[in-house]
């Protein structure tokens, strides 16, 4: 009897659907709870968007996020307010953040395979000495870079936040690379070697072609890191024309004169955009890099 009993009711709480358990309030809560920590986490980026079309009086003078006037004169004033209108600085950011995906996709991806596939002479050491960059500070090799770049006639050029790109520098991506590729079964390459193939045909016809998630998790993370970055280009870049979209909205600001609010808001508005759309094209393949790294598939 008791044994029926317990089959009974394990038999009924398996009809029951997944989530009919919980009461409509209890869920109800949690969605109020979950909508009210994004409202709090977005509201910065809101505020921000707001008051890009409010007028410089404005601005400081209420929370809403609801402008009482309307207005694109900070966009106006943003574009063509300094000597060199901000567009230029869109495409110098653009320029220098595509190459340097190029960079890190190409040389990341060849040093990850070679990690991965080739057999040298003291692959694990030189492993584990990439792996120990990853604890350096950037600002500890700072100035004898700086002074490699000055010698080489670099400085105020795009060529030391590329070149050294080209070099598979980021060990972060090539360590994500290394986990990507270690879960590509060797069988692949085995079959291609009987097919007459060798190490670059390998890595060019089976190894790239099973690692586009990994490879544009690589290259989103690198525009967006590059396209954020304000250190670098302050570092190397001095004249206005050469700025990127980070040093030209530091312009806007001056602490010994009156800043201009509405347009850096405005162009931080607009700086956002790419980082925003590139995320919303690539948000599977990005999701899909970051999930399967590291997972025997």
């Amino acid at each position: 009897m008791t044994d029926t009993v317990y089959t009974s009711n394990v038999v009924e709480a398996a009809a029951v659907p997944d989530g009919a358990t919980s009461s409509p309030l209890k869920r109800a809560l949690v969605y109020a709870l979950l909508t009210a920590v994004s409202f709090i986490m977005l509201y910065p980026l809101l505020w921000m968007v707001s008051s890009s079309f409010k007028p410089e009086n404005e601005i400081f003078a209420t929370t809403s996020l609801i402008p009482q006037e309307f207005t694109l004169d900070a966009y106006r004033r943003g574009w063509n307010g300094l000597s060199v209108s901000f567009g230029y600085m869109f495409l110098n950011s653009l320029l220098i953040s595509v190459l340097v995906v190029i960079g890190n996709l190409i040389s990341c991806s060849m040093a990850a395979y070679a990690f991965t596939r080739l057999q040298f002479r003291g692959r694990g050491f030189w492993f584990a000495l990439m792996l120990g960059t990853l604890m350096m500070p950037q600002h500890a090799v700072l100035i004898p870079q700086y002074l490699m770049f000055l010698k080489f006639g670099w400085v105020n050029t795009i060529m030391p936040l590329v070149v050294p790109k080209f070099f598979a520098i980021d060990a972060f991506f090539i360590f994500l690379m290394v986990q990507f590729f270690r879960g590509i079964p060797r069988e692949l390459d085995e079959a291609a070697i009987m097919d007459g193939a060798g190490p670059l045909r390998i890595f060019l016809k089976v190894i790239l072609p099973l690692s586009t998630p990994v490879l544009a998790t690589a290259a989103v993370f690198s525009f967006i890191w590059t396209w954020d970055d304000f250190f670098a280009p302050l570092i190397y870049l001095n004249d206005i024309e050469k700025y990127t979209a980070q040093l030209g909205l530091r312009t806007f600001v001056d602490a010994t004169a009156q800043s201009d609010w509405g347009a850096l808001l405005a162009m931080s508005t607009l700086t956002v955009l790419p980082i925003f759309i590139l995320f919303l094209l690539f948000q599977r393949l990005l999701i899909e890099g970051i999930a399967t790294t590291g997972m025997k598939r």
